[in-house]
Parts: C-alpha cells; sequence; structure tokens
C-alpha cells in the first residue's frame, strides 16, 4: 500500500507543529534563577537521633509544585550513620563534599564528591560517613518527603 505525498508530509509535518506548540506553551510554575555556594548555605540546628544521623544539618533549596518534591542539602557530619530506611517516592542525590558508604538493597557502594545515586522509591538503603570530614549531598525528591525505618 502506497501513501500520497500529502499524507506522508502530514506525517512528518503534523509531530513537528505539535512540538513547536507545547513549546510554547507557558509554565504554569513560576520558576525563579537561583544559584547556591556550599560555603554560604545556612544551616538549620543540628538534630538527628531515632535512625538519623546524629547532628544532620539541613538547608531546604525548593519544592516542586505539582509533585510536592522538594530539593534541599544535607549535612552528615564525619563518622555519623544513617539506619535501614525507605521512601515512598524515588530519590536523586549529588555527593559534593565527603565520602560516603551508601548501601542500596544488598549491595554496597563507595561514593566520593561527584557521585549520582537514584534511589528507587521503596528501596531499602543507609549510609555512612568516612573519614574526618563532613558529608555534604543534595537531594532531589520526586514526591513528599517521607522516612520509614526498617525493623523500627
Amino acid at each position: 500500500m502506497s501513501l500520497s505525498l500529502c499524507t506522508r508530509l502530514t506525517f512528518l509535518v503534523l509531530p513537528v507543529i505539535t512540538i513547536s506548540a507545547l513549546a510554547q506553551q507557558p509554565s504554569n510554575i513560576d520558576t525563579q534563577p537561583m544559584t547556591v555556594r556550599l560555603s554560604e548555605i545556612n544551616w538549620g540546628p543540628p538534630g538527628g537521633g531515632n535512625g538519623f544521623p546524629v547532628g544532620v544539618r539541613t538547608e531546604r533549596q525548593g519544592a516542586d509544585p505539582v509533585t510536592g518534591g522538594i530539593t534541599y542539602y544535607a549535612l552528615f557530619p564525619s563518622g555519623s550513620h544513617f539506619d535501614l530506611h525507605w521512601h515512598t517516592h524515588d530519590e536523586y542525590v549529588v555527593v559534593v563534599q565527603g565520602l560516603l558508604t551508601i548501601v542500596l538493597g544488598e549491595e554496597s557502594h563507595l561514593l566520593e564528591v561527584g557521585s549520582y545515586i537514584v534511589i528507587p522509591g521503596n528501596m531499602h538503603h543507609s549510609w555512612d560517613v568516612h573519614g574526618d570530614e563532613d558529608a555534604v549531598i543534595v537531594v532531589r525528591r520526586g514526591g513528599p518527603a517521607d522516612f520509614h525505618f526498617v525493623g523500627k
């Protein structure tokens, strides 16, 4: 079966028109430009305990108005441990300072600065910070934050 030239052109042009129209749609999200320097973060007060690393500090950077997922920095003191836990939503993490080990399910991974981690929702994971330096990560969540500790 042979398609007419007009039909073939429609198949080629229609996706381009659709993509162009979508690209020109205004966003419902009021995104503002932002820069963050690690040295200038106003860390929240130390917290922790009950499974969280003692002395952990965070600084929220923003929230997705559609998913409710937040983006934040977290500082884990050197030598600290984050008990085995899971979250409902996916978690995306970049290591910006320090040396950590993360256990994802049954696998252990040594992470240095620049490492990127994807933690699927419902996956059990834990963290350990190595060395004399505090560890800092940037976290983005795929939905509202929740923490479920395993065995507690």
